[in-house]
C-alpha cells in the first residue's frame, strides 16, 4: 500500500508516526514545503525572546527520525495538483523546479494553515512580516534587533506573547486589534482587563477596537502604520 503525505508538522508528524508503527508494509511518502516538520509555532515568542537559546528545543521530531521509521521524507517538494479519481499527485522540487508525478492508494491531507495577508496598500513594504513557521521566527528575530518601535497586529496567543517578549526587551510597543479586546476568542473579559492593564502598566501602547486600513513607509521601509481610529509609528510590523 502506498501512502502519501501532504504537509507535514503536527498533524502530519503524528499522522506518520502512527502509519509507520501499525503499517509497518506500507509505503509512506511525505512531501513537505519546507525543511523541517513538527515545529512548535506556539513556542515563536520564547524564542524570539530569548527562553528558548536552542531552536531545536522548537521541535519534537525531524525528517531524519522520520526516515529512520522507513519513511520517504520529500522535503521542499510542493504538491501542486491532485487527482482523486486516478490517485496521481503532481509534484515540484522547489530546490531544482523538477516536476513530476506519483500515484497512491491512501492520501492523508495534513496542510495545517495559514496567515491571512490582507489586500493593504503597503503590506509589501520592508518589515512588514508575518509570524507563522520557524524561518518565520528567525527573521522576526534579525529584524528585531535594529527595531525601536514595533506594531503587532492580532492580538491572538502568538500576538500576545510576543507584545510581551518584545516589551522585556525595551522595545516600544503598539498592539492593534479590530476586536475590543485582546484574546477576545479564548479567555473572558475578566482575565483580559487584567492583562491589558498590566500591558499598559509596562508601557505597552493598546489600538483596539480599530482595523488597519494602511502602512506607510519611506524608501521602500514600513514607517507608520494607519487605523480607523489612528495611526501609529513603527520601523518593525508583525502580522500574527
Amino acid at each position: 500500500m502506498k501512502i502519501a503525505v501532504v504537509g507535514c508538522t503536527h498533524a502530519g508528524t503524528a499522522a506518520v508516526k502512527n502509519m509507520a508503527e501499525l503499517y509497518p508494509e506500507a509505503k509512506i511518502t511525505v512531501y513537505e514545503r519546507n525543511d523541517n516538520v513538527s515545529f512548535l509555532s506556539c513556542g515563536i515568542a520564547l524564542y524570539v525572546g530569548g527562553v528558548v537559546k536552542d531552536a531545536n528545543g522548537l521541535f519534537y521530531s525531524s525528517p531524519s527520525e522520520l526516515q529512520e521509521m522507513g519513511v520517504n521524507m520529500k522535503m521542499k517538494h510542493e504538491v501542486t495538483n491532485i487527482d482523486t479519481e486516478g490517485k496521481k499527485i503532481a509534484v515540484r522540487n522547489l530546490e531544482t523546479n523538477e516536476e513530476f508525478e506519483d500515484t497512491f492508494d491512501k492520501l492523508v491531507m495534513t496542510t495545517g494553515s495559514w496567515p491571512i495577508i490582507p489586500n493593504l496598500e503597503g503590506i509589501d513594504l520592508n518589515n512588514v512580516v508575518l509570524c507563522k513557521n520557524y524561518q518565520h521566527a528567525n527573521h522576526i528575530i534579525e529584524k528585531a534587533k535594529q527595531a525601536k518601535k514595533i506594531a503587532v497586529i492580532g492580538a491572538g496567543y502568538i500576538g500576545a506573547e510576543l507584545v510581551e517578549a518584545f516589551e522585556v526587551y525595551g522595545k516600544e510597543v503598539t498592539f492593534i486589534d479590530s476586536a475590543d479586546r485582546i484574546l477576545n476568542k479564548y479567555l473572558d473579559p475578566e482575565f483580559t482587563n487584567l492583562m491589558e492593564t498590566e500591558f499598559e502598566n509596562r508601557g505597552v501602547k493598546l489600538a483596539l477596537n480599530q482595523a488597519v486600513t494602511k502602512f506607510v513607509g519611506r524608501e521602500g521601509s514600513v514607517e507608520k502604520v494607519v487605523t480607523t481610529e489612528g495611526e501609529y509609528e513603527a520601523d518593525l510590523v508583525i502580522l500574527c
